[in-house]
């Protein structure tokens, strides 16, 4: 087993003894979708353009975790790692930078892989839903989705001093995300003034990726050019701005 098979195993275990991240990440949405599985059922609704309370919602659900894992988990984690000096015992080290941050990337993937999985298990055994028709294609739009978060996750990373301020600043930035770009609740039940606010969010981008390739199998330019845009500041930011002690 390699360095970064290594890094990768002793990282997968230490990210799902996390309770909090690993609550929000696999458990709370899983909740959500009960909740409102329960109170509006998976009927067709003309309100959801014929689709179900659940179809409808699952892919805004999966946008949720991919946002979960890259504003929460991964800058509290690697902020608590600077925090208490574990950085810097590995910059001492034989292991090269890459390799940590490697396996990090692998890490918060898989466990953002594991949410979605669970969201989608949990909808068609309880509620019937509605798979995509290119399974690929969403897989695609997921990893695309799951890096760009990933990316801003780095960055908050390296510019937060410890893991109360990742924590403080993660919260801030993905609550308003959840209940306005329609990862949370439905953009339909926004009034427009808060529709055209949530337009401005990258989650909504991620959001509206996620079900345009759901539900019809389509490429939407403005969301994919909005991902990539902000994988690529957030990466080129946290190149340079990244500390290990």
């Amino acid at each position: 087993m390699n360095a970064l098979q290594k890094m990768t195993w002793v990282e997968f275990k230490l990210a799902l003894r996390e309770p909090i991240a690993t609550f929000f990440t696999l458990v709370f949405p899983v909740l959500i979708l009960f909740l409102f599985g329960s109170i509006y059922g998976n009927e067709p609704s003309e309100f959801l353009g014929g689709r179900g309370s659940v179809d409808n919602s699952v892919p805004g659900y999966i946008a949720m975790v991919i946002a979960t894992t890259g504003l929460m988990s991964l800058p509290i984690g690697l902020a608590t790692y600077r925090e208490v000096g574990v950085l810097r015992r590995y910059r001492a080290t034989p292991l090269r930078p890459l390799t940590l941050l490697s396996a990090r990337v692998i890490v918060h993937t898989l466990i953002s892989v594991i949410g979605a999985a669970v969201l989608i298990i949990a909808g068609v055994l309880a509620y019937d839903m509605v798979l995509p028709e290119n399974i690929p294609a969403i897989v695609l739009a997921f990893l695309l989705g799951n890096v760009g978060f990933l990316a801003v996750g780095f960055l908050l990373a390296s510019v937060l001093p410890n893991a109360n301020t990742a924590t403080a600043v993660g919260m801030a930035l993905l609550y308003p995300m959840l209940f306005l770009s329609g990862a949370g609740l439905p953009r339909e039940l926004l009034p427009d003034n808060l529709v055209a606010v949530g337009n401005f969010l990258p989650l909504t981008h991620v959001v509206n990726l996620l079900k345009d390739v759901w539900y019809s199998n389509t490429w939407n330019l403005t969301p994919i050019a909005v991902i990539i845009g902000m994988t690529i500041i957030a990466a080129a930011v946290s190149v340079r701005t990244f500390r290990w002690e």
